[in-house]
């Protein structure tokens, strides 16, 4: 998954312009809950990518997830 696509869906599901997640913010501060990170660790998985809400929820950030979602 590439960046924009990540970041735009991170954005859209915080309600925020992606403009205002910077890589290394924690994505929880800007209200991500552990219930929106199992819908996301659902989509994914659904597309074919081998994630869990381990994985994510061990460090919420753009950057690392990113890394994670390669």
């Amino acid at each position: 998954m590439d960046e924009q696509t990540l970041r735009s869906q991170l954005a859209d599901l915080l309600e925020i312009p992606p403009d205002q997640l910077a890589d290394d913010d924690n994505l929880v501060d800007h209200g991500l809950d552990s219930i929106r990170i199992m819908s996301l660790v659902d989509v994914w998985r659904e597309a074919g990518t081998d994630v869990s809400f381990i994985d994510l929820a061990e460090q919420p950030t753009l950057a690392h997830w990113r890394k994670l979602l390669a």
